[in-house]
């Protein structure tokens, strides 16, 4: 166990509002206690002197416990944790409600919360919360209606009856897991510790859960980094549409941030998150008890055709592929097959077969290398017993080491064949889809496995520079920053091209000197985001006429809008936009992650197409790369139809540069850089805007 050892395995714990009334929370955790837990249980309650037999104390203190539960009201729950940290105790669960999810009052009383476990050094769950379970020791610390049978997933929820909900089901399907958590409110520990106690924990071999929001969004990309490479997380993250997260918010008092920033950010941490409650136990129990395949291809064993389609319609829709079959495995099933079988992926073995012929199939498959993992996929018939074909399959699977998932099809007569698959480690599902889905998680949990996590690149910047040009944004009455804070990019070593901010027609022509050829011209006001939808940029001027150019520049803005504030014209040098691709590096400040980098095809298309990809800053040098493979329109940057390749390592370092840019000034709550036009030669930021928070500067 890691750091969290007392809050799972507890000696003695205190029942602080233990009662016996009947229908009272204070009594179902006690009941709970009572019946499983190895360890002592000590009721606190100044109106009884015994709880269902066991002596109650009136003060926490005299308890002499390592954990405390708390269940009373909640305008005396904050002083029930003071006297439990007081007494020593190392370790509370607060299943009381009434904090931050119910208002400001709620949310005052929950800060003196943390104030207090903070005081006391206390490793708090809840407020808000069914409770903790740990299988090992029988500890039920919950007020829910089923224990959890034990097992080796460890499951944290942050709705406390989606719990109540899963164990009932679980419990039924034979699931089991080594610990339960209801988060609650998360007003100390979180997602985060959990991750971190589990990965350290050998008897947890999968950790899973279901979040509506992760409030410290960094922290918890970096805790789940160090555990994926060992321990799979499989997660359900609801509130993806606004709704949801409007309903995630009223139920627990998150903070919904954008779905692209949860998107991302799990991504990166390693963890696989799971559409669906099914999904999440079909990976779940698969990641827990099969071994990692050595390769993506799939074999699928079956006595019915219909069926065997439809797993090769599956296996086409996941990452997995169907296996071809060396020349000797071919010949092996011709020796072994009815001339009317398909030898072939699906191997079809036909409606009559019986248990040899399926063994034999089996172990042909699994011993072919092209295979790296096999689905045995099976409708009832006369001549076959599904417990024989159970035997069979787990024998096979313990022969060749490799994952197998089954389907057997059909109702009562799986029930015994289920259970014998199911204590070996074999996952049985009804659809073909469902098992070809959870050995896709094979796939995914073995590339996040094999991942090696690189340091973002620090590179040699100009930060008082950036500081000052961030910095003009005091004293006016609009924080957003656009050509004039060019001088930004150029302190984080972003070439954009040469050119002035002037303030005078007279001083665009002496700009428009130092430029060689024609310039482009626009328009500077921070009140006049799209500049070229008012005439607000010229392109292609030559140096005689830049002077009526500014002067028709500034009328069309004062027409447009005659209280813009007009800082000048940007005079620039052209880009040759025809030779290079446009694309666009933006960055957004989520709540809970933080800077959010986004990068796709720019221009005047990035709106339109919404060809775009994310990351959560900072970035190291692969993720960057990712980010310029993963958009649909990268054969541009590679060269499509006779175009010249772009410097696609200029991007990946532009996107690594403003990673760093925006991860040392938290004051920067948006930004773009669009175009950012990437020629063969070079990449150049021609136009950025962005929003400052002065206050955090």
């Amino acid at each position: 166990m890691g750091e969290l050892a007392e809050l799972f395995a507890p000696e003695r714990i205190a029942v602080i509002g233990a009662t016996e009334r009947e229908g009272s929370v204070g009594r179902a955790i006690m009941d709970n206690l009572v019946t499983d837990f190895d360890g002592e249980v000590v009721p606190v309650n100044p109106n009884y002197n015994e709880v269902l037999g066991l002596p109650c104390v009136p003060e926490v203190a005299d308890a002499d416990a390592d954990l405390a539960v708390v269940v009373v009201p909640p305008h005396i729950a904050v002083d029930a944790v003071r006297e439990a940290g007081e007494a020593g105790v190392g370790s509370a669960v607060v299943i009381t409600a009434g904090f931050g999810e119910t208002g400001s009052e709620g949310a005052n009383r929950e800060r003196e919360l943390t104030d207090v476990a903070a005081e006391y050094d206390l490793d708090l769950v809840g407020p808000n919360s069914l409770g903790i379970m740990s299988t090992p020791n029988g500890m039920n610390a919950t007020f829910g209606p089923e224990n959890a049978e034990p097992g080796s997933m460890s499951f944290m929820s942050q709705s406390g009856a989606f719990i109540t909900a899963v164990l009932d089901w679980a419990n039924d399907e034979g699931i089991g897991f080594k610990d339960v958590v209801s988060l609650g409110n998360k007003a100390v520990l979180d997602e985060s510790d959990f991750v971190r106690e589990w990965g350290d924990d050998p008897d947890t071999d999968v950790v899973i859960g279901y979040l509506e929001g992760i409030e410290h969004g960094r922290e918890f990309i970096d805790a789940a980094r160090e555990v994926t490479g060992d321990t799979p997380i499989v997660l359900v993250k609801s509130g993806r549409t606004d709704a949801g997260a409007q309903a995630a918010s009223s139920h627990t008092g998150t903070i919904a941030g954008s779905e692209q920033a949860y998107e991302a950010g799990l991504d990166q941490a390693g963890v696989i998150r799971a559409e669906s409650v099914q999904e999440l136990f079909d990976a779940a129990q698969m990641l827990a008890n099969q071994p990692l395949p050595d390769g993506d291809d799939v074999a699928v064993i079956t006595n019915a055709g219909g069926p065997g389609v439809m797993s090769t319609d599956a296996v086409g829709e996941s990452g997995l592929s169907m296996a071809s079959f060396s020349e000797e495995t071919l010949a092996a099933f011709e020796e072994k097959l009815p001339e009317e079988g398909n030898i072939y992926n699906p191997v079809d073995i036909v409606g009559d077969a019986d248990i040899d012929r399926f063994r034999d199939a089996l172990d042909v498959a699994l011993g072919d290398g092209n295979v790296g993992m096999a689905l045995v996929l099976s409708c009832p018939t006369a001549v076959l017993d599904y417990e024989d074909l159970a035997e069979a399959t787990v024998e096979m699977r313990e022969k060749h080491g490799k994952p197998v998932a089954a389907c057997f099809m059909g109702g009562e007569r799986v029930a015994p064949a289920a259970e014998i698959l199911g204590e070996a480690g074999i996952p049985n599902y009804f659809d073909p889809a469902r098992a070809v889905g959870a050995l896709d998680a094979l796939r995914r949990y073995r590339g996040i496995s094999e991942r090696e996590y690189e340091a973002p690149t620090a590179f040699d910047v100009d930060r008082e520079r950036a500081r000052e040009v961030l910095e003009s944004v005091r004293g006016r009455d609009d924080n957003r920053l656009g050509v004039e804070a060019m001088g930004l990019l150029d302190a984080y070593g972003i070439e954009t091209p040469a050119g002035a901010i002037v303030d005078s027609p007279t001083a665009a022509e002496e700009a428009a000197a130092d430029v060689d050829g024609d310039v482009v011209m626009k328009i500077v006001s921070p009140d006049i985001l799209h500049k070229s939808d008012i005439g607000g940029v010229k392109v292609g001027v030559a140096d005689e006429d830049v002077y009526d150019a500014y002067e028709d520049l500034v009328t069309r803005a004062r027409n447009y809008q005659p209280d813009a504030t007009i800082l000048g014209v940007q005079v620039q040098e052209m880009v040759d936009l025809d030779s290079g691709v446009e694309t666009i590096v933006g960055v957004n400040r989520d709540p809970q992650f933080g800077p959010l980098l986004m990068f796709g095809l720019g221009g005047i298309f990035v709106e339109i197409l919404e060809d775009t990809t994310f990351r959560v800053a900072p970035v190291s040098e692969r993720e960057a790369t990712e980010m310029t493979e993963e958009i649909k329109t990268a054969p541009l940057l590679r060269g499509a139809r006779g175009r010249d390749p772009v410097d696609r390592g200029g991007i990946v370092e532009t996107i690594q540069r403003l990673s760093q840019l925006v991860t040392d000034f938290p004051a920067i709550l948006e930004l773009d850089v669009n175009p950012l036009v990437a020629t063969s030669d070079g990449v150049k930021a021609v136009d950025v805007r962005l929003t400052v928070d002065p206050d955090e500067l």
